[in-house]
């Protein structure tokens, strides 16, 4: 939630002007959870149609960082749905960016979680354990590597190797 916490304080427009090392991820997301924004040190995955290690990543204590799950833009799977988005939100993950699709979007609009998602998709995952974690990833020529800072509101998400603030 954003509450009174000086890290929530920010648009990522305003991070974008005061800070133009900001890399914009150019996807066009959609926004789910009831966080409007999130931000966070970043854990990633890099996984296609296959979201077992989405699982095994938000079974474990988010510490408050961002998962990103590069799903290669495939939207005809969901790597995401509602029991995981709990299970992000329980474990303290402060949000989950996804490029690909996610499921139960009517009940992940209920938990406490900044969840972003180039789009939906009824159908699940085959889980065949495939996938890599913390990992750098590249996304449209944008470096991410474990550790960078993602922060994402519905203008959109941006990643910086260290933390900035408005």
């Amino acid at each position: 939630m954003t509450g009174s916490d000086p890290l929530l304080a920010f648009t990522t427009p305003d991070l974008s002007d005061g800070h133009p090392a900001a890399q914009h991820l150019g996807f066009q997301f959609r926004s789910f959870g009831t966080r409007e924004r999130f931000a966070g040190p970043v854990s990633t995955i890099a996984c296609h149609a296959d979201n077992s290690r989405v699982a095994e990543a938000v079974a474990e204590p988010g510490e408050g960082r961002v998962l990103l799950v590069d799903g290669q833009g495939a939207l005809h799977r969901s790597l995401l749905g509602d029991r995981l988005a709990q299970l992000a939100s329980d474990n303290g993950w402060a949000g989950v960016v996804v490029i690909g699709a996610i499921r139960d979007v009517e009940v992940i609009d209920e938990i406490d979680i900044g969840l972003q998602a180039l789009g939906v998709c009824p159908i699940k995952t085959d889980k065949q354990g495939v996938g890599d974690r913390d990992i750098p990833l590249m996304l449209r020529e944008v470096p991410v590597a474990p550790g960078d800072w993602l922060y994402g509101d519905r203008n959109g998400v941006l990643v910086s190797s260290e933390p900035i603030h408005s």
